[in-house]
């Protein structure tokens, strides 16, 4: 990868984070994509019973992009596997939103088979209630999104530091 290319990454990544950070809904356009594996999430994992179905649309928004992850690595594809890993925590301020609304209840659902067996009610409303922390949901949803915005960062930087390792003369951009 030329140090041009890197620049121009680095560049996007950046106005991705300024993107995200003054969007106030706290859904964001590659949310969308989400969305769609969220739900394909829930079919796939429908076949482990009724808390891993539930469970499954937020495991299939992270399996997705961390499988990405895993291949880019073995690759040694440097700009995939950082786009891969982006992606990976971009996922969490969302999945944060989500959680952190079950008590509330308030952001519309998309139901396409739904997080429940009989296909209703929220993900995490159901998830929380089941294993008693309901009543954390704010918390919880706030230290997902936390961690999401520390692991993006993480990526830009351990990425900016590969761009300027490899234009320093480091032997290649592997990811290792």
């Amino acid at each position: 990868m030329s140090r041009g290319a890197g620049i121009a990454w680095l560049s996007a990544y950046g106005l991705f984070l300024v993107y995200a950070a003054s969007n106030r809904s706290g859904f964001l356009f590659p949310d969308l994509v989400n969305l769609v594996i969220h739900e394909a999430g829930h079919l796939f994992f429908s076949w482990f019973g009724r808390t891993i179905t539930i469970l499954g649309g937020t495991l299939g928004e992270l399996l997705a992009p961390l499988l990405c992850a895993v291949y880019f690595f073995w690759a040694r594809d440097v700009p995939g596997f950082t786009f891969a890993s982006f992606w990976f925590f971009e996922n969490f301020p969302y999945i944060g939103v989500y959680m952190a609304d079950a008590r509330d209840q308030a952001l519309p659902l998309v139901s396409v088979g739904g997080g429940s067996e009989d296909g209703e009610g929220h993900d995490w409303a159901n998830l929380f209630g089941q294993w008693g922390l309901l009543a954390h949901d704010r918390q919880i949803g706030g230290f997902v999104k936390i961690l999401g915005w520390i692991g993006m960062i993480a990526v830009v930087a351990w990425f900016s530091w590969k761009v300027r390792w490899k234009a320093s003369g480091g032997e290649d951009g592997a990811v290792s």
